[in-house]
């Protein structure tokens, strides 16, 4: 039973890798399956379904960024405009742009009500939302939530102009950003 769940821990791995690499557009099961070198019934061998794959893959991916923000960034907390800072040229490298751009490609499926990218795209914004939340200075609470989510919206924009090439735009509003959040 463990030989099951080891070669099942290897294709979450492997088609994590897979999306990062091809984003949402390579996501048929047939294509899955080759993406790890197996036959798509071998997937429904070791997943109850495509949903379940999707969940699980997505979520390691999350994991995985969840991993490299906290090595990245350290724990304690921080003023606003030093978590916008840290966080958003963090996301603008080129070893965060895959994950960045797989996000936006899940958010926009979600977008779409494409299942099953809606509640994973929620899960994984409460994730970000409670690691930015964690990292921001003050006292629990409604304000600190609410900043919480100002800055997620604030370094996703920023990330959106990056991708698109606004790479001058994206310096532009944090730079900016960071003069308002000043204290």
């Amino acid at each position: 039973m463990a030989n099951r769940q080891d070669q099942r821990e290897k294709v979450i791995q492997m088609l994590a890798d897979h999306l990062l690499t091809a984003g949402l557009a390579q996501t048929s099961l047939r294509q899955l399956a080759a993406a790890c070198g197996t036959s798509d019934r071998m997937l429904l061998y070791y997943f109850a379904d495509k949903a379940e794959i999707m969940t699980l893959v997505l979520g390691r991916v999350a994991e995985q960024f969840s991993s490299a923000l906290d090595q990245a960034l350290p724990p304690e907390r921080l003023p606003p405009h030093v978590l916008l800072q840290q966080a958003s040229a963090l996301v603008r490298t080129p070893a965060m742009r895959p994950t960045m751009r797989l996000w936006l490609d899940m958010v926009a499926a979600a977008a779409r009500q494409e299942q099953p990218f809606p509640a994973i795209a929620t899960a994984i914004l409460h994730q970000l939302m409670a690691w930015i939340e964690a990292r921001l200075e003050g006292p629990p609470g409604p304000a600190r939530r609410q900043r919480a989510a100002f800055l997620l919206a604030l370094i996703d924009g920023i990330a959106i102009f990056d991708m698109t090439g606004g790479e001058a735009e994206a310096d532009a509003v944090e730079q900016a950003l960071t003069d308002i959040l000043l204290p």
